[in-house]
């Protein structure tokens, strides 16, 4: 079984390696180079080149990636080709696909806005752009793949199967550091990949409104530095707070708690129970994050256990080789 996922993203990469531990021959590939430094089996570099280049060397990739994979899994809903013209070549060569989407690209506004009064959407993805392009995926595609049950809701008639499996995290790679109630001022961090998705605005305020109320701790936003960066900061840190919009647990709330952090994070109440049992996020959204960062903070002697509980939590639920074996069935069924 020979895997090939493209075209970008951290959990790309690490859903890979996973498979590649349970013996796959899976290979991760960028098209592109990412600022955050991500480190892929593959980079091909497209974002050097002109664009005639950029498609001939796409073109050329393609040919020897069908001699070389049986899998094709493409995330983000993206392929070789804007024009998804690579899927009926994949078809006629025998070749199988899924798609894994992550958020922004199938997150309907319409659909969103029933359960969610503070979710925002990138202007870029109408709903015609996502109805159009999920119904062109699903033509050649019949097994979608999703992380969190937000997700699922945009698509569940979209494509003939939906998975839900969450965010692969090999907890052997996140060392836990326990957050201590000694440590003052703690060191509170929030790291963004949208400040306008991820309600960034809205902890910046929760966060000035408890220093000038006298409250002592330290805030640090994790932006532009590199992917390893970014997780050495949140080792350091004693609180994290995710995303405060969207309504689900992002990857960073995976990886903060993998680490054996305490995360805040919005979790849509008709959502709660649909993720595994014992979930330990604390959960905040724009009008009660002032209130529920300060309680937080005012009671260290929690710390420590929210940061085992997420541990424990990502041990049992999103741990490598557990996830793995999940997308191994799918493949088995492609």
């Amino acid at each position: 079984m020979r895997v090939l996922h493209l075209p970008y993203g951290s959990p790309m990469i690490e859903l890979s390696n996973a498979l590649r531990s349970k013996g796959i021959q899976s290979t991760s590939c960028h098209f592109n180079e990412h600022p955050f430094e991500f480190k892929p089996d593959i980079c091909l570099q497209l974002n050097t080149l002109s664009n005639q280049e950029q498609t001939k060397k796409l073109k050329q990739f393609l040919k020897e990636s069908m001699l070389q994979y049986d899998i094709f899994h493409f995330h983000f809903g993206e392929t070789f080709f804007a024009d998804k013209s690579d899927l009926k070549m994949l078809e006629r060569a025998g070749k199988k696909m899924v798609v894994h989407h992550h958020g922004s690209e199938i997150r309907l506004k319409s659909a969103a806005q029933t359960n969610n009064p503070y979710v925002r959407i990138k202007p870029e993805w109408t709903e015609e752009k996502i109805n159009r392009r999920n119904s062109t995926l699903a033509n050649y595609i019949a097994h979608a793949i999703v992380q969190d049950y937000e997700l699922e809701s945009y698509i569940k008639t979209a494509y003939k199967h939906v998975h839900v499996i969450p965010h692969t995290i090999d907890a052997n790679q996140y060392t836990p550091h326990y957050p201590s109630p000694k440590n003052t001022p703690p060191l509170v961090v929030h790291a963004p990949s949208s400040r306008h998705i991820k309600g960034t605005e809205f902890i910046l305020n929760a966060v000035n409104e408890l220093k000038r109320s006298g409250l002592s701790f330290q805030f640090q936003l994790i932006e532009g530095v590199s992917n390893e960066e970014a997780k050495n900061l949140i080792a350091k840190a004693d609180l994290v707070i995710d995303q405060l919009l969207i309504g689900a647990s992002g990857y960073i709330s995976s990886e903060a708690m993998a680490f054996g952090k305490p995360v805040i994070c919005y979790i849509r109440q008709d959502l709660v129970s649909k993720y595994p049992r014992g979930l330990p996020v604390v959960n905040a959204n724009p009008d009660t994050i002032t209130a529920v960062l300060k309680n937080l903070l005012q009671n260290p002697q929690k710390w420590k256990d929210l940061g085992i509980k997420g541990r424990k939590y990502i041990e049992k639920h999103h741990h490598a080789p557990i996830v793995a074996n999940r997308y191994i069935d799918i493949y088995k069924k492609l």
